[in-house]
């Protein structure tokens, strides 16, 4: 065995031994308070057959990409797609990238220069700190959704700024005070990018659009992934920014197109959010049922959250593990998410409500939960 694969098995070992350690895990037929499936798209076959019907209207198209979209990989499906998601939005153009994570790094690793700043929001996603750390430029982290944090961090800028936010937070669930974030960001001449990932389907356009504050946000990044139940991302800013994505942004310009299946998913889903209204009622009607329903206690923490994602902080990776594994035992599928994921003393299980979740398993759920709650008090 050479160095190489000592390192290896020196790093897995010491996951193991911390308590850390990932595996992958196929499906497993329990009821789904996991997946990022808000509004049942991924699962709709109202969806998948108007995806079927739409690449049988074009017989010609490909079943993969076959090249870059800067070399023989563009078609005017796509550029087309694009303009009608951004007039979706209410912006005025947008870029498509294979997946968030590509669409972050292409954005944030190109946009800032040796000299700027980013300043990150502590809790945002993995993919927006690994494209600010691929630029050049000064970075700082703000504690989250803390307003004197960010002027703090505002007043040390240098350079072009870029402040970066989640509108809704991947593991928390929270809001960002998008309003008054702006009005500081406008203060100090900062640009405002925000990642839309988990807020689009709770609120159709996104939180940006539900606060009208669309015209004054420099980029959005829209995500397929989650309630419109496909792959794949959108960023949205002006025509400039697109013209400047497609020349500078590497993820962008190094990478095969999507193949029209997943072009074809993406439109269809549009089309399938412009007709949920029922769907949209029922996952907010879900996530208060649950919120009502649950009880935490004294030692254990419900976060404050009214998106579809509801996190009980258990603060050890031990207890968190024993609490998912205890609601599996019951057919539920709640997965913990641990540290270094999350911050050590924060350890939690994350559950995701969706439209299709029934106020039976809504119900047994938070006995479930509550029972062993109570057991650990």
């Amino acid at each position: 065995m050479n160095a190489a694969e000592d390192f290896l098995n020196s790093k897995l070992q010491e996951r193991q031994e911390a308590g850390t350690y990932r595996e992958l895990k196929p499906e497993n037929g329990m009821v789904d308070f996991c997946s990022n499936d808000y509004l049942g798209f991924a699962r709709s076959p109202i969806l998948k057959q108007s995806i079927a019907h739409e690449v049988n209207n074009h017989p010609l198209s490909l079943n993969g990409g076959a090249g870059s979209r800067l070399l023989s990989g563009n078609i005017q499906y796509a550029e087309d797609l694009e303009q009608q998601i951004a007039i979706y939005h209410q912006s005025e153009a947008g870029l498509l990238f294979n997946s968030g994570y590509d669409a972050n790094l292409g954005l944030l690793s190109s946009l800032a220069q040796r000299g700027d700043t980013i300043i990150l929001d502590e809790l945002v996603h993995a993919s927006i700190i690994d494209g600010a750390r691929l630029s050049y430029a000064n970075r700082y982290s703000f504690r989250h959704n803390d307003l004197e944090s960010l002027e703090a961090k505002l007043k040390l800028s240098k350079g072009n700024c870029y402040v970066v936010v989640e509108s809704v937070y991947s593991m928390d669930g929270d809001a960002s005070p998008l309003v008054e974030i702006l009005s500081l960001t406008e203060k100090y001449n900062a640009a405002l990018i925000v990642d839309e990932a988990h807020a689009v389907g709770l609120y159709p356009k996104g939180l940006v659009c539900e606060l009208g504050l669309q015209h004054r946000i420099f980029a959005r990044v829209i995500t397929f992934g989650k309630a419109l139940g496909g792959h794949g991302a959108v960023v949205l800013g002006s025509n400039n920014l697109r013209k400047y994505l497609i020349n500078f942004a590497r993820s962008f310009i190094y990478t095969t197109t999507a193949p029209f299946h997943q072009l074809a998913a993406i439109k269809m889903a549009y089309q399938l959010l412009e007709n949920s209204r029922e769907a949209i009622f029922c996952l907010k009607k879900n996530i208060e049922l649950f919120k009502q329903q649950v009880n935490t206690g004294k030692n254990f923490t419900l976060l404050n959250s009214d998106s579809a994602i509801q996190c009980i902080v258990f603060k050890s990776n031990e207890m968190a593990r024993e609490a998912a594994k205890q609601l599996q035992l019951n057919n539920f599928d709640v997965r913990p998410i641990l540290s270094p994921t999350v911050a050590q003393g924060t350890e939690r299980i994350r559950i995701c409500l969706h439209s299709f979740n029934t106020e039976n398993e809504l119900t047994l759920l938070a006995v479930t939960l509550n029972k062993f709650i109570l057991l650990h008090a």
